[in-house]
């Protein structure tokens, strides 16, 4: 109900009479065969591999106009798996749709033995201001105006005139590199990227959206690199993710006349009607100044430890649904007496900042970032998130085929955001709608020792139902307004 009240809203009040683009990609086959390999990069459709699965299995099987292009890395060395995935785009025979989706899923033995299975879902940006009620000053908060967004390849030029954005966002894959034997590189670059955004609540008890847009915008880019590094003395293996997300380059703000939309449009020279006649000299980033709008992400983690629970803690106290500030230190994911994972925050919790308006410079700091978990409903059950969370009913599907036990004990936690391990919020309080670049770093304990090439394929099908399951949570763009200085088309 929920997908089609969205899909809804967007067709019939904003994209009517629109062109729709279509994706046009040259997916690649993935077989069980790859993971016998070290490594793999493809470019591959989810769907079409799900239709293989779906009716054996008892599932319905997902219409043939249906796609999903994921960008997936494979790297199989020394007992350690890491299978990562981008979205390149999603359509259902309607148009694609370019969302920011990226994941990254280890697999490995613990020193001690332990089979472990870990997750890191990047799932969205999240603007917001601090209002005369928020709990938390420099962090987004359920007392605070939130926005939600997804990033469509329509043609906008009903809403915003003549000055429209592209009309699809162009993805850059950085292809894999192993530049020495214990080091590997890769990452993703959405170019020009546009959203539409929508008004969020978070409160875990009541988390919903309302369903009329308010604004469109595009960001310059948004990347993502990612670093890992194995270091077998220590039997460590090291994720370093970096995130840049480009300064926004226009926004046309939305105020709705019952079903009319009456539309002003910002970008770096001045204050526009669609029409291109001028409004005003105040530019997108005094005002995004001037309604105090900051940056964040939203990321979620979880784990599975066959035979064994895990338990995440920070100082002791454990996050998972909790609020806990963990900006100066690291969140430990353990396993009965053994540590399995970390995510550090403490070690580089400075951001750079490059200010558009004053020749693309860095911003003078330090800069630090905020980092504190949140109650997971909040996100998990927002009816936002319906059109993603459908796709996660297929995921079980691969590993049920390749290993029952597994699939048992994962079906309803690896695969849920309803049961991660945490949720958290990478905050940026000095922002201005300027580009932002950070990267935190994950940390796994693993043994590090080779493993036949037989058990390497087995355990990579393993990892493909997991990575596939974070890949299809939706990342989602949000921008937030101050309570005391809403959101309104500037006057003539």
């Amino acid at each position: 109900m929920h997908k089609r009240i969205l899909f809804s809203t967007l067709l019939l009040l904003i994209f009517a009479g629109t062109t729709l683009i279509k994706p046009s990609l040259a997916a690649d086959t993935l077989t069980p065969n790859d993971f016998k390999l070290q490594s793999f990069s493809k470019t591959v459709d989810f769907f079409d591999f799900v239709r293989a699965y779906a009716a054996a299995s008892g599932k319905p099987v997902p219409p043939a106009n249906w796609h999903a292009y994921l960008y997936q890395n494979y790297i199989n060395t020394s007992g350690f798996q890491l299978y990562y995935s981008g979205l390149i785009n999603i359509t259902a025979g309607q148009g694609a749709l370019t969302i920011p989706v990226q994941s990254f899923l280890e697999h490995y033995k613990t020193p001690k033995g332990k089979d472990v299975l870990m997750s890191s879902s990047f799932i969205m940006l999240l603007a917001f201001n601090d209002t005369a009620t928020s709990l938390h000053d420099g962090e987004p908060d359920i007392n605070d105006n939130l926005y939600a967004s997804f990033s469509l390849g329509f043609d906008l030029s009903n809403i915003t005139g003549s000055s429209k954005p592209d009309l699809n966002s162009k993805t850059e894959l950085i292809q894999l590199t192993h530049p020495n034997a214990n080091t590997w590189e890769w990452g993703m670059r959405y170019i020009n990227l546009t959203a539409i955004w929508w008004r969020m609540f978070i409160n875990p008890l009541s988390p919903r959206y309302e369903a009329l847009p308010i604004a469109v915008t595009t960001y310059e880019e948004l990347t993502f690199t990612y670093k890992l590094v194995l270091d077998p003395a220590t039997n460590k293996a090291t994720v370093t993710s970096n995130y840049v997300i480009g300064r926004i380059t226009n926004l046309w703000l939305i105020a709705w006349l019952f079903l009319t939309p009456i539309v002003a449009h910002f970008n770096a020279t001045g204050t526009y009607w669609p029409n291109g006649a001028k409004i005003s000299d105040q530019t997108i980033y005094q005002f995004l100044e001037q309604q105090h709008i900051k940056m964040s992400i939203v990321l979620f983690q979880n784990s599975l430890v066959l035979n064994d629970v895990t338990k995440s803690t920070f100082n002791n106290q454990d996050v998972t649904d909790a609020e806990v500030d963990v900006s100066n230190g690291a969140i430990l994911t353990q396993a009965g007496n053994e540590e399995i994972f970390k995510a550090d925050f403490g070690v580089k919790n400075e951001y750079k900042l490059y200010n558009f308006t004053d020749g693309n410079r860095e911003v003078q700091g330090p800069l630090y970032a905020k980092t504190r978990t949140a109650p997971r409903l909040g996100f998990a059950k927002n009816p936002l998130f319906a059109m993603h969370v459908a796709l996660l009913k297929y995921v079980p599907l691969i590993v049920q085929h390749i290993d029952p036990p597994l699939y048992e004990k994962a079906k309803d936690h690896i695969l849920n955001m309803e049961y991660s391990d945490y949720f958290y919020i990478i905050s940026y309080p000095t922002y201005s709608g300027f580009k932002v670049e950070h990267d935190p770093t994950y940390t796994v304990y693993a043994s590090l020792q080779s493993v036949p090439a037989e058990a390497s394929k087995i355990v990579g099908i393993i990892l493909l139902g997991g990575i596939v399951a974070a890949a299809t949570i939706g990342a989602v763009v949000v921008i937030k307004r101050r309570t005391r200085a809403s959101f309104a088309v500037p006057p003539t």
